[in-house]
């Protein structure tokens, strides 16, 4: 166990079948840790030793699929490897803060890949990597302003993509009708891109 590593695993939102909870299970055991899990109809915990602590992974039910739920600050680099290897691997989203001395390393990470790192020194604080946008204000407001269809199939599928997204949030959130009037939304953002791509 390295003991300079600390991370804190906050604002986890992974989803994923139960097989993939047997083969994280099955990834603690090989690399030796001490483990067990107890099911019921809400939850499925697995709590794993770590040094003297026992950490207590909850992975919430929803349907037939599970979601790992919950805060999670852990001083073991490879039982957060293996965690971040799960966000990885599930798509999932997350917010990582990594302790070093007297620096904290905050990476957010959507649908299992970093978007954006914050380093904070004391009272600084820098924005150490953020990814760009794959479409620009700049090209959005051109082919707004566009009759060009080709100009406007990446604003198309930048409104989808948003849209997919808040769906995705007021699917876990949201009132019914958010929901359907988002569906509906993206019901026309759908229509739009067939005629335009003909």
């Amino acid at each position: 166990m390295n003991h300079s590593y600390e991370a804190e695993y906050c604002n986890l939102d992974l989803r994923f079948d139960r097989r993939r909870i047997r083969d994280f299970i099955s990834d603690l055991i090989e690399e030796g840790y001490s483990l067990y899990w107890n099911e019921n109809e809400q939850h499925f915990i697995v709590a794993v030793r770590s040094g003297r602590k026992l950490i207590k992974l909850r992975f919430e039910r929803t349907h037939e699929r599970y979601k790992l739920v919950g805060t999670y600050a852990i001083k073991d680099q490879k039982l957060g490897e293996l965690l971040e290897k799960m966000i990885n691997d599930t798509r999932g989203h997350a917010v990582v803060k990594r302790f070093k001395e007297r620096q904290i390393l905050i990476e957010n990470i959507m649908f299992g890949e970093v978007i954006r790192t914050v380093e904070i020194n004391g009272v600084d604080h820098k924005v150490v990597f953020q990814k760009q946008p794959a479409v620009t204000a700049d090209s959005i407001m051109k082919a707004l302003k566009s009759s060009r269809v080709e100009e406007r199939i990446p604003v198309l599928r930048l409104e989808m993509d948003y849209e997919l997204s808040r769906l995705h949030e007021l699917l876990h959130q949201g009132s019914e009708d958010e929901i359907a009037a988002c569906k509906a939304r993206l019901a026309e953002l759908r229509r739009e891109m067939l005629l335009t791509e003909m």
